[in-house]
């Protein structure tokens, strides 16, 4: 049995390409992808990347418990010093759908192909933060292949910031990250083929129409002031809270000279694992894409000799927001 290679193969969900095309990243990392082998036992390396469906949707069920939990207290506390907390506590969790959304589309989720569960997995997934599965499958794939390049990776082409204003910065982890991540996904989709295109438009209107059922709903059943609290809340300021957060422990300090540099090494934390499910370890998930999330954090120790070796600093997320919005760090620049 072999490890999965470092570019996760076959078509991801919605998708009918064979593979992720080898652009950038894979031109650049020949000797790197070399050294990783070496870096990892080859015994551990397919410890690593064995799948465990109950796992996963023990995760997954302890996320519907905890949003369930925050939106039932939501409803029965009146005191914003109480209900405030939770509604921001909800949107982590919307966010969180989104990493079960990224299991999906490598193929995380089930050992044996599951061609007919998992589009349903990367709808459902995909529903509370209304982006479409189609899109956010081919944006984070192009995301792995083009790492490295100011072009061929579109998050950085399209969303990255490209002005370095702490004022304008500042506005990714507010209501104002919504228009702009739309915008970006937008530019980004008007490169596709045309029935992309149209399964991405029909994906779109779908969570449109049932996200404002959803809100109609709500307000419906228990008031306007609950839709504030139910709804506007978590999607206008928790979720572009931790969406802003997390992808700044992603790809803004880097050394654009070093591949192995090309994302950002996380300092280990329980509390953050839980609060993220374990997608802080983005730079470990880069080099091995087929390792699923709950052994992200075991491979991160079994690289740890790697990290040392090669001098890669871990840091923290209050380290990196300091250098970002206090110092005005240029996001994809190398920051000590």
């Amino acid at each position: 049995m072999e490890a999965r290679p470092l570019m996760a193969p076959g078509p991801a969900p919605g998708e009918s390409s064979g593979q992720v095309p080898a652009r950038h990243w894979a031109a650049h990392t020949a000797q790197l992808r070399k050294d990783l082998r070496e870096a990892v036992p080859a015994e551990s390396l397919r410890s690593l990347h064995r799948l465990s469906p109950g796992r996963h949707f023990a995760v997954a069920g302890l996320l519907v418990l905890a949003a369930s939990s925050a939106a039932a207290g939501i409803l029965h506390v009146q005191n914003p010093w109480g209900w405030v907390p939770l509604s921001l506590l909800l949107g982590l969790c919307l966010f969180d759908f989104t990493i079960l959304l990224h299991e999906v589309l490598h193929r995380l989720v089930f050992a044996g192909p599951r061609r007919s569960v998992e589009p349903v997995l990367a709808w459902l997934y995909a529903l509370p933060s209304g982006i479409a599965p189609s899109q956010f499958t081919r944006w984070h794939l192009d995301h792995h292949a083009g790492l490295g390049s100011e072009n061929q990776d579109p998050k950085r082409h399209r969303l990255s910031p490209k002005r370095n204003a702490r004022w304008f910065k500042a506005l990714y982890f507010t209501p104002a990250l919504i228009p702009i991540y739309f915008r970006a996904a937008a530019r980004e989709t008007a490169t596709y083929d045309r029935a992309l295109r149209r399964r991405i438009s029909g994906e779109r209107l779908a969570a449109v129409a049932l996200h404002a059922a959803l809100a109609a709903g709500i307000a419906w059943t228990w008031g306007w002031m609950a839709l504030v609290k139910l709804y506007a809340v978590p999607y206008l300021f928790g979720f572009p809270l931790a969406f802003g957060l997390n992808r700044l422990g992603q790809h803004y300090d880097v050394d654009p000279e070093d591949p192995a540099r090309w994302g950002t090494r996380m300092r280990r934390s329980i509390f953050w694992d839980a609060a993220f499910l374990w997608s802080g370890y983005h730079l470990e998930h880069h080099y091995f894409p087929g390792v699923p999330f709950y052994r992200l954090r075991a491979l991160n120790g079994a690289l740890a000799p790697f990290f040392e070796a090669r001098r890669i600093p871990a840091r923290s997320y209050v380290w990196l927001a300091w250098q970002y919005l206090v110092r005005n760090r240029r996001p994809h620049t190398r920051w000590a």
